[in-house]
């Protein structure tokens, strides 16, 4: 229960779906589902691409990072989830909020960036073929590996010891089923106008990886209206599918959001939350199927390894 006077709030309390309190057990059985093959997908990919040396090549090196951003996701949202829909576990410690939402951000900026790089590849790939290879050595990749990382880590630094200054009094229920910064910086009872600068400038930081994806598609669609031949354009935009599903599931949640948010005038708090819980949901369980499906290499060293991982299980 919120607490009504001014002394700190010891709990959060996160929510489900409202008015669906009853289902939330039969709720958690298609989450439970997704949350397993959208682990068992992404741990699929790491371990083809690591076992294949065939695949191991920038463009599916950048593949391997988005599947551990995936990964990532999946497990901080993970734990309150499903303590909310399997055991009605409402509760969260202040300290334990904070730091779930660092992973979920951080996570997030991570997937953003790696989405970026993913399109000046593909730019790459078309635009410069005979040098592709000579201009993301292997070693390069690397060091964009721990470059994202570590932009990743110091954009979102800030926000669990931001949240930790402010005081928390008399409301403590967030609106979703896992902490985000805009959700718990709300409830403070004091001054939190730099949780909200700070926070804008982290969103405008995502937002400036979707503008630079997007400026990179029409760099690519100009080099591809360049090519004479009718078949190549096609083999050169076929190569960029699963990027774009990559990034529309990403980044359209994410933009649905600050829509309703902005212009609705008559939100639907359940709408709203189907939503934000669709964005941690949705891209780690469907970028390894789209990739799976639409990457020819990917699909068939999968189909490949299954009989052997089939005759394992057998034995």
């Amino acid at each position: 229960m919120s607490v009504v006077n001014n002394s700190e709030v010891k709990l959060f309390l996160l929510i489900g779906i409202p008015g669906l309190e009853y289902v939330h057990i039969w709720i958690s059985i298609p989450i439970c589902l997704m949350y397993l093959v959208a682990i068992m997908g992404n741990c699929t990919i790491l371990f083809i691409i690591k076992t294949e040396p065939s695949l191991h090549a920038p463009m599916y090196y950048f593949l391997a990072m988005l599947a551990v951003s995936d990964m990532g996701l999946s497990l901080s949202s993970l734990p309150t989830m499903l303590r909310i829909f399997l055991f009605n576990v409402m509760g969260i410690s202040p300290n334990a909020c904070f730091a779930q939402e660092f992973f979920i951000h951080g996570f997030t900026v991570m997937e953003s960036s790696v989405l970026l790089i993913m399109s000046l590849d593909r730019f790459l790939a078309i635009h410069n073929p005979l040098r592709y290879s000579s201009i993301l050595t292997s070693n390069r990749v690397a060091k964009i590996g721990v470059i994202l990382a570590i932009r990743s880590i110091l954009l979102v630094l800030p926000f669990p010891f931001t949240l930790r200054r402010l005081k928390y009094c008399q409301k403590n229920i967030l609106s979703h089923s896992y902490c985000l910064h805009q959700d718990a910086m709300k409830l403070s009872c004091s001054d939190n106008k730099i949780n909200v600068i700070y926070g804008f400038f982290v969103a405008l930081c995502t937002m400036l990886d979707l503008v630079l994806i997007v400026l990179s598609y029409v760099l690519i669609l100009k080099t591809v209206l360049s090519i004479a031949s009718l078949a190549e354009r096609l083999r050169a935009l076929n190569t960029c599918v699963s990027h774009i599903c990559a990034v529309l599931i990403f980044y359209v949640p994410i933009i649905t959001l600050a829509a309703m948010h902005r212009f609705a005038k008559h939100k639907s708090p359940l709408v709203i939350i189907l939503i934000a819980d669709m964005f941690l949901l949705v891209p780690p369980l469907m970028n390894p199927i789209v990739y799976c499906v639409k990457t020819r290499q990917i699909r068939e060293k999968v189909l490949g390894k299954l009989p052997n991982i089939c005759g394992k299980l057998r034995t």
